[in-house]
């Protein structure tokens, strides 16, 4: 039977801005398993000046660790038994909740879409009505939330050795799709033994291209199922990942990332045209034509050195095969 863990989070099960294939897991657990896992989001410049309760949780990651590399805090790694590089993670979004009552929205110098408009620092410390699930902005108007963990990803290739949590790369990370809400499936490349997942970054809401370098960013509590497969479940005798790929409820979605916007594009095309075609059985000139009718290229985030296009299809297009037990 499948057993739901739950992970705190705090000092010891935290890595502060990187990855890392070599990072011990502070959970292992069974694929098919359940994960609730809590998770902080802000350094001290962030926080600092901040009108509103902070995590103990958080402060205590504040007094104890430090940063390399990136300004993520991501709880885990969590190790999923069995794990081995080629196999593909599913990771199924069951809910997402938020956990602060207060997220901040940063402008910082050189960063940003628009860092020759903007050379300054600027946090703003923004109220959230968990009743209402809407934040106020004191400029003027309200927005609904809709939560999301901008960081999703397994441990990189052990050759690559530490790498930041900023840029977005094969094995997930800082992808900031904000279609990753509750009910949506993440299948990820596996490319370190045990898989080794992390989650952080949380957003309570975000346009697409998160222009001035932050979302709303705050904390946030994750329920996942993490499955093994051997290959990419929604085709048969499919090739083996290459990139992120996710489901939600109505598309299906490729992932593109470059520091060349045009680059993460077509990366992003091509992924979906070669899908289409295993899954349909397409010529791939038949899915590129269909892609200029039917797919939708957007723009997932500008911000992270690795620029991000998301490809989008509706999932009816999609001739999909019957989903594992363990996954309905």
């Amino acid at each position: 039977m499948p057993t739901t863990h739950r992970l705190l989070c705090g000092p010891r099960t935290v890595h502060w801005g990187f990855f890392d294939a070599a990072l011990a897991p502070v959970l292992t657990l069974a694929s098919g398993d359940e994960l609730i896992v809590d998770s902080v989001n802000g350094g001290t410049l962030e926080v600092a000046g901040c009108p509103f309760p902070i995590l103990p949780e958080h402060l205590a990651i504040h007094q104890e660790c430090a940063p390399r590399l990136g300004p993520h805090i991501l709880t885990g790694p969590v190790a999923i038994r069995g794990a081995m590089a080629g196999d593909v993670l599913e990771v199924a979004i069951l809910d997402v909740k938020l956990r602060a009552s207060w997220g901040f929205n940063a402008i910082k110098p050189l960063r940003g879409t628009l860092p020759e408009d903007y050379p300054f620092l600027r946090v703003l410390h923004i109220p959230i009505d968990l009743d209402r699930q809407e934040c106020h902005l004191s400029f003027g108007p309200s927005l609904p939330l809709r939560p999301f963990f901008g960081i999703l990803g397994v441990a990189p290739p052990p050759a690559c050795g530490a790498i930041s949590s900023i840029e977005p790369r094969e094995h997930g990370g800082n992808i900031d799709l904000k279609e990753l809400t509750a009910g949506t499936r993440l299948f990820l490349p596996v490319f370190a033994e045990g898989a080794l997942f992390s989650v952080g970054d949380g957003h309570a809401v975000q346009g697409d291209g998160e222009v001035c370098l932050t979302a709303l960013e705050t904390c946030l509590s994750g329920r996942f199922r993490l499955t093994l497969h051997k290959q990419l479940p929604l085709v048969s005798n499919s090739r083996p990942l290459m990139r992120p790929i996710a489901l939600t409820p109505t598309h299906v979605i490729t992932l593109g990332m470059d520091p060349d916007l045009d680059d993460a594009a077509k990366t992003a095309l091509r992924d979906m045209i070669a899908l289409l075609a295993e899954a349909n059985g397409w010529s791939s000139a038949d899915a590129y034509s269909f892609c200029s009718m039917a797919c939708d290229l957007r723009v997932t985030q500008l911000v992270d050195g690795n620029k991000g296009i998301h490809a989008m299809v509706q999932r009816r297009y999609l001739r999909e095969p019957p989903r594992e037990p363990t996954q309905d």
